[in-house]
């Protein structure tokens, strides 16, 4: 899902009236340390941090390198700890009709216990919950901490053990082998890379992406932005996902091969999101698209914002095959534990269509499993499985109660 690229949007337009009054002093290493190792969870391909926000509150935050600033999405947390809202701002959603309001709290206290501390930093709080990130997640989540928060240390992310490691500067040196280093842009508290990518076999695109671990999907292109870049012929519609004041609508298919470096990637899953030339632009920086977590955690990876250049060396998951849903639906996490099941889309001419499967179907049963047991990476999970395989599932429809049998199949 996509809802970070709007992060790296729409949400920057306010940031361009904040960005001369904040005074962000940046976070601080436990007992002086010289690296220290962060546990995070990695939920539906997102990374998630756990913060103790204003010095107070346990608050779980998405990691992302696509966010200019740290983001509150729940304001009953600041109301609750009376903190002073600073300035007001509104916007256009991405609808381009919704008005979307937001609030500067300057000053904030950030712990990640035990292990780094931060005692100001500025942080914008939406009026209304747009985003509902654990909707798409399956867990609780409160906020978006922005990676540049942490550009003075050196950041190496290892998805395979699920650990964020931030190391000073000045003691940094990297002794592990088959890292390959590529130059990066800094703008806008972001990073972006130029590299190659090919459509098709016969067709090589230059272009440039943002490195976006607050986005869930592989690769995502904007289908009009380059000319050598455009869908290929087997695509299928698709909800990008959910930005600030609406869905993202676009196509889904298979690209040839991106290279990193050295390094390639065959047979991505990428989305194409066809670009609004009537609104202003310039807060893409020129990028094509950007690179997300379904294919970042193929390697183990090291940031570096102040030498301009991230590492990347293969990690478990380099030579997977990229698996999209075979099931042709979309489910979201619901309910006060995040275990209700809802069918939020049905792909036409789908395994879900098939079988009469609708949007507002509650998922309550998986096989004999009642599916509360479930999170919702697994049942993405159950929905990836080889072609071929029948998932029985009881749906709850209204005041009924039905049984259905998908058939999975690929899709694209």
């Amino acid at each position: 899902m996509s809802r970070a690229l709007l992060i790296g949007g729409a949400v920057c337009l306010w940031l361009a009236m904040a960005d001369r009054a904040q005074a962000q002093f940046g976070y601080v290493l436990v007992g002086n340390s010289k690296s220290v190792e962060i546990p995070f969870e990695y939920a539906n391909n997102f990374i998630i941090l756990s913060v103790r926000f204003g010095g107070v509150l346990p608050l779980k935050f998405i990691f992302d390198t696509g966010a200019e600033h740290t983001i509150i999405t729940k304001r009953e947390i600041t109301d609750l700890l009376g903190m002073r809202y600073e300035r007001e701002f509104r916007i256009a959603g991405s609808d381009l009709h919704s008005v979307l309001i937001a609030h500067l709290v300057r000053r904030v206290r950030f712990d990640i216990p035990g292990k780094a501390y931060s005692e100001s930093e500025d942080v914008l709080v939406l009026q209304e919950d747009y985003l509902r990130f654990e909707e798409f997640t399956g867990i609780p989540v409160h906020g978006i901490l922005s990676a540049h928060a942490f550009s003075r240390f050196i950041i190496q992310i290892n998805y395979d053990r699920q650990v964020l490691t931030l190391h000073e500067r000045e003691s940094f040196q990297l002794k592990e082998r088959g890292y390959i280093s590529i130059p990066v842009e800094i703008a806008r508290n972001k990073m972006y890379l130029r590299t190659t990518l090919r459509p098709t076999p016969d067709v090589a695109a230059s272009v440039k992406l943002l490195v976006d671990t607050g986005a869930g999907m592989p690769l995502l292109m904007f289908s009009n932005a380059h000319p050598l870049v455009r869908p290929p012929e087997r695509v299928i519609p698709t909800s990008i996902g959910h930005g600030l004041g609406g869905y993202l609508h676009g196509f889904t298919g298979r690209i040839h091969q991106l290279s990193l470096g050295e390094l390639t990637q065959t047979g991505v899953i990428t989305y194409f999101q066809e670009l609004d030339t009537t609104r202003n632009l310039e807060y893409l920086n020129q990028r094509d698209g950007l690179i997300g977590n379904a294919l970042l955690h193929r390697f183990h990876l090291i940031l570096d914002y102040y030498g301009g250049q991230i590492w990347l060396k293969p990690a478990r998951y380099f030579r997977d095959t990229y698996v999209y849903d075979r099931s042709g639906m979309v489910v979201l996490a619901h309910g006060p534990r995040l275990s209700d099941f809802i069918v939020q889309h049905v792909l036409d001419n789908s395994p879900a269509a098939e079988a009469d499967i609708r949007p507002g179907d509650q998922i309550v049963r998986i096989g004999s499993t009642p599916a509360h047991f479930y999170t919702l990476s697994d049942v993405m999970n159950i929905f990836q499985r080889k072609p071929g395989k029948k998932i029985r599932l009881t749906i709850q429809r209204g005041e009924e109660r039905l049984k259905k049998t998908i058939v999975l199949r690929d899709l694209i």
